[in-house]
């Protein structure tokens, strides 16, 4: 089992307000890295209403992705470098091939990959980007899949969709990694999601909040989309993102939910400690392990934490530490 950790790269990713500017970024990846963390994510947001969280309105301020692994990449030497998940509308396709061999030559081979059909239409309309329906946001999310795996394992690549076009397109000097970087697609699993992940990427991941017994139903959904494509279901890859709360027995976790819970960025006076724990990493260390190893019997091989009730915020550094120390050890 590989974990990894959500980096904090919004402006309400620490709940004592301090700006989780470049400096701070990079150095949270180099902290995740000495901890003995096997990956750092980033998402793909460029401003994020906590509204849509039951926080106050307004655009957060965040960082770019690729620009900042590239930063972090050249200040950390082994912990591999994930995107979660870049929204396929805003670069487009081949230019991303060409960015993500870049990074992945930065960074010595360590990408990983994470793409999207995006989801956040106020986003897309503050950028200029026209917002299609849901339909047409995968389809183009299938043809960005076929342009990546072409060009990142090829020095010359065609191809004709219906919405992107390359011709003869070179990709020179190619990624770090051979054949090329992973992909991963990122989504809730619908059929036509998982039919992407089937025939056209290395693994699938989704977030943040996951029974095991859900995930087992939509994981099984994945597999039947792989027979449909002729492929082996035990080599489509699986990641899951999840909140995550720890402490080091019950009463340390018990003190560490109530702090997340009332430092939260959001308003969650409502969320009860039990619907948290079903759905999310969260518990004494014994309970953590005891969840992630849950997961990987479903076939999940990398688990990625968010240290907090939202996405890519660190409620409480400690707990980044604690976990390292108490449940890295037990779950590999």
């Amino acid at each position: 089992m590989k974990v990894g950790v959500a980096l904090p790269h919004y402006d309400f990713s620490y709940p004592d307000g301090r700006p989780a500017d470049l400096d701070a970024t990079v150095a949270f990846a180099r902290r995740a890295e000495e901890l003995g963390y096997d990956s750092v994510w980033m998402s793909d947001h460029f401003f994020l209403d906590l509204s849509r969280y039951g926080g106050p309105k307004g655009r957060s301020k965040s960082l770019e992705a690729i620009t900042t692994l590239s930063a972090i990449a050249v200040e950390t030497e082994r912990v591999r470098l994930g995107t979660l998940v870049l929204c396929e509308a805003f670069r487009h396709p081949p230019v991303l091939a060409k960015m993500a061999s870049t990074l992945d030559i930065v960074s010595d081979g360590r990408l990983e990959l994470g793409i999207g059909a995006g989801w956040y239409e106020d986003e897309y309309r503050a950028f200029g980007f026209r917002f299609p329906p849901t339909a047409e946001r995968i389809e183009r999310l299938r043809e960005t899949a076929d342009i990546l795996g072409g060009m990142l394992s090829s020095g010359r690549f065609t191809y004709e969709g219906r919405y992107y076009r390359v011709e003869d397109a070179p990709n020179d000097p190619p990624p770090a990694q051979r054949p090329r970087p992973p992909i991963w697609i990122g989504g809730k699993g619908g059929p036509k999601v998982m039919r992407i992940v089937a025939e056209a990427a290395d693994g699938w991941n989704t977030v943040w909040r996951w029974t095991p017994e859900a995930y087992a139903e939509r994981s099984r959904q994945l597999d039947r989309a792989c027979d449909r494509a002729g492929r082996d279901p035990a080599t489509a890859r699986r990641s899951l993102g999840l909140y995550t709360v720890v402490g080091s027995d019950e009463r340390d976790f018990a003190d560490r939910w109530e702090r997340t819970r009332r430092t939260a960025p959001i308003d969650a006076s409502e969320l009860r400690r039990e619907d948290f724990e079903r759905d999310a990493l969260a518990g004494s260390a014994d309970d953590c392990v005891a969840r992630i190893k849950e997961f990987e019997a479903l076939g999940v091989e990398h688990v990625v934490c968010s240290f907090g009730l939202i996405p890519f915020m660190v409620s409480d550094e400690e707990q980044v530490e604690l976990f390292a120390r108490d449940v890295l050890p037990r779950v590999r």
